[in-house]
């Protein structure tokens, strides 16, 4: 009986995303000595956002690196690395921090593997923090994955929860093209920020691997599809509970990739509930919110009752203010509204 509990507790481990992560490059590096991390507080530190706790102490400072604040040096010496036989993990702290080191990563990151006929490898990870809602204004605030996503050569990863992070970052790091993984900072499972208890999640301690582009269905539904990723997936599941006991039965959709994107699982869950709600905390315009819409009505016009609705961040900068950083946020109330008013149609 207790060796049934044992095994219990050990395959229901309850984790926050920040450790999962963690957790998942460690058995990386135990497995591939050609994996190392390099970042700004990555080492002793162990990360701003936790995702690197524990490595340094294990690992040492051979492997896991801390840099200077200079992000254009850095990830390009993690394209070298690659291009050398490495599998570098890289940390851009914030997402908004790329303008310093953009042409690293759109000329040289993402192209090389293109530019060298496919001879060249270029298997790094570049993490990145992203996402509002703790009033860090318009520098630290953004999501831009829209951004990268539309620059051919990488793929772009958004977990939302801590099982889906672990195995997406070991698929990452096993991937030999560049990844960009992204870290919503409102599910990591920080102590300074708001908690989100349906982040965390049951993580084997085994390694496990989840594909790229492969959506999940977090919930099934007849009336409405709500496309998703990252914390949105947890506002869109509160607004799908509230929405049922109105009879508003929503599929929720959770990309967790955004290339390669699951356009399939989309366009048959608009073909079942005849409309599609996209919910973005990206900005509205030239963004994913336009992609998906665009994909659909390229594969399933005929099958749409009434018309798309996008719903995102308008295209200002993340305001300072809490009062005005919640008023361009997406949330589970104006989805109810965008949800509810599309039903009726």
């Amino acid at each position: 009986m207790s060796q049934v509990m044992d095994n219990a507790t050990q395959t229901e481990r309850l984790l926050t995303t920040s450790k999962a992560i963690a957790e998942g490059i460690a058995q990386e590096m135990e497995r591939d000595p050609s994996v190392f991390v390099m970042g700004e507080d990555v080492g002793v530190y162990g990360g701003i956002f936790g995702s690197t706790t524990g490595l340094f102490e294990r690992f040492g400072g051979d492997r896991i690196m801390d840099t200077p604040i200079s992000e254009t040096a850095f990830i390009g010496a993690a394209t070298g690395a690659a291009m050398e036989g490495m599998r570098p993990i890289v940390e851009l702290m914030f997402v908004d921090f790329f303008g310093v080191c953009m042409d690293q990563i759109y000329n040289h990151l993402a192209k090389n593997t293109y530019m060298s006929g496919g001879n060249q490898k270029i298997p790094v990870v570049l993490t990145t923090a992203f996402g509002g809602g703790y009033s860090d204004a318009a520098q630290h605030s953004q999501c831009l994955y829209g951004l990268f996503a539309h620059l051919p050569g990488l793929k772009i990863v958004v977990p939302s929860n801590a099982y889906d992070a672990k195995g997406l970052m070991i698929s990452a790091i096993r991937d030999d093209n560049p990844v960009m993984f992204f870290m919503h900072k409102g599910i990591m499972g920080l102590g300074w920020m708001t908690p989100l208890p349906s982040a965390m999640a049951h993580v084997p301690e085994e390694p496990y691997t989840i594909p790229f582009g492969k959506a999940a269905i977090k919930q099934a539904g007849d009336n409405v599809t709500i496309v998703t990723l990252g914390i949105m997936v947890h506002r869109a599941m509160d607004a799908a509970k509230q929405l049922a006991a109105e009879g508003i039965q929503a599929e929720v959709i959770d990309l967790r990739t955004l290339v390669p994107l699951d356009t399939a699982t989309i366009v048959e869950s608009v073909k079942k509930t005849h409309r599609l709600l996209i919910v973005d905390e990206d900005y509205l315009s030239f963004g994913m919110s336009g992609e998906i819409c665009a994909r659909v009505v390229e594969e399933a016009l005929d099958y749409l009752d009434a018309p798309v609705k996008r719903l995102a961040v308008p295209d200002v900068p993340i305001p300072y203010s809490r009062p005005m950083e919640q008023f361009v946020l997406p949330n589970a109330e104006k989805i109810i509204e965008a949800a509810r008013n599309l039903a009726r149609m």
